[in-house]
């Protein structure tokens, strides 16, 4: 069975950084990434990494956020630094082709909650 889980996330202030991870299982997938979605608006893309290492960021998280994976253990970091208010939304981790777009993923994790306070 393929399955995508995720941990790490929480409630951090401003300025501060969190780390999540994403485990795969059931098979390897060309691109791994992240995407957010805050109350009241859409699922937006993150970042992605692709099996290669070639690494994609939105604008709003560049130099900020931090992708990795490890191929080996089939699983991908997200090291996010500098934490806005803004950046506070549910973390979904994805898995498919890639892009930048959710039409290119099709396996979702179960969500993780990031908080920022102002």
């Amino acid at each position: 069975q393929v399955q995508l889980v995720e941990s790490g996330g929480g409630l951090v202030q401003a300025g501060g950084s969190l780390r999540l991870s994403c485990a795969a299982s059931g098979r390897t997938f060309s691109t791994m990434g992240w995407f957010r979605q805050a109350p009241g608006k859409e699922r937006e893309f993150v970042v992605a990494i692709s099996y290669s290492g070639n690494t994609y960021y939105a604008d709003s998280v560049k130099g900020r956020f931090t992708i990795s994976r490890d191929n080996a253990k089939n699983t991908v970091q997200l090291q996010m630094s500098s934490l806005k208010a803004e950046d506070t939304a549910v973390y979904y981790c994805a898995a498919g082709l890639g892009g930048r777009v959710r039409s290119g993923y099709d396996r979702w994790g179960q969500g993780t909650q990031v908080t920022v306070s102002s």
